[in-house]
């Protein structure tokens, strides 16, 4: 193994740039040449390939989103487009592959790897979705981010006296929401694992309400309601009127936290040692702060186990 290539795919997160660095320089730690691939499996399949140097990558670990850019490749999923982007990993004599992204792109990587390419997979998705790793690279800062904004409705919220019903990102995952009201974000949590009938949140609300505390924050995941029907049945039923916020893409830019950088950086190491090694097929995570790896196969196999956490939080919000 000579040459890699490395490659942020689906949506962006902060970090990304931290992976791509500690990529870089572990390659060059082990003479490996390192390729960039713009666009994720779209730019993979155009041929969007050049050299990444040291000097390119030393200072982006503060930075969001991702210097190789990013895409959702519908053409990658056809037999054609896999063929396609294997030619041209051939053409740039690219044995060596590592992705960054979420579900969808660690799909990609196993189909590559299914291939013959060598490939190691980088959990790179704000939604913290893949079971296989406590935390995937992006959620620490999106978290903190949610955590910002929530903090700033709260305030207007107090002042007013008001309801406000915040939708957060997370696909089918509602990790953003649940920690953010285990960090003290929120008052009544609704997520894909713990979904609330309206009959129960407005139930809820009242009881708060009726205990003197007239300003409430709703959390919820994306894709759970429709929001406008959802402020509508609580303002009938209660009585009261309530606003709705939904932070959608700033969740995902800014600087990664420390966390991030840290996280990402271990990952990027972690998944050129294991190509040195003669592996492929896996996808590097962290379990109880210790670096693991897990076959591309059994990654989005897994189901999360999150009882102890709504335990938590329901001591908490009791």
């Amino acid at each position: 193994m000579k040459r890699l290539g490395i490659l942020t795919s689906g949506g962006d997160a902060p970090g990304m740039n931290a992976a791509i660095r500690a990529v870089v320089m572990a390659a060059h730690y082990y003479n490996l040449e390192a390729m960039g691939i713009r666009g994720g499996y779209h730019g993979l399949m155009e041929g969007s390939i050049q050299p990444l140097t040291l000097p390119e990558v030393e200072h982006i670990a503060d930075k969001g989103g991702t210097i190789l850019k990013t895409s959702r490749s519908k053409e990658f999923m056809e037999e054609k487009g896999r063929k396609q982007a294997l030619d041209v990993l051939r053409s740039f004599d690219i044995d060596s592959l590592v992705v960054v992204g979420g579900e969808g792109s660690l799909k990609g990587a196993e189909k590559l790897h299914n291939m013959g390419i060598k490939v190691v997979g980088i959990p790179g998705t704000i939604d913290n979705d893949l079971a296989y790793t406590d935390y995937s690279i992006g959620f620490d800062t999106t978290l903190n981010t949610v955590l910002d904004c929530i903090g700033k409705i709260k305030d207007t919220d107090f002042s007013h006296d008001k309801t406000t019903i915040v939708e957060v990102m997370g696909r089918y995952c509602g990790d953003l929401a649940l920690y953010s009201a285990l960090a003290g974000g929120g008052e009544i949590i609704s997520t894909p694992e713990r979904k609330l009938d309206l009959g129960t949140i407005c139930s809820r609300l009242q009881s708060r309400i009726d205990n003197g505390k007239h300003n409430n924050l709703v959390i919820i995941t994306e894709k759970m309601y429709d929001l406008q029907e959802l402020k509508h049945y609580i303002e009938e039923k209660l009585k009261i009127s309530v606003r709705t916020t939904v932070l959608g893409f700033i969740q995902r830019g800014g600087s990664p936290s420390a966390f991030d950088r840290v996280l990402a950086s271990k990952m990027g190491v972690a998944a050129i040692e294991l190509l040195v090694g003669g592996h492929s097929g896996l996808a590097v995570g962290i379990k109880q702060n210790k670096m693991i790896h897990k076959e591309l196969e059994k990654v989005n196999a897994e189901k999360a186990e999150k009882g102890n956490q709504y335990r938590l939080l329901d001591i908490l919000l009791s």
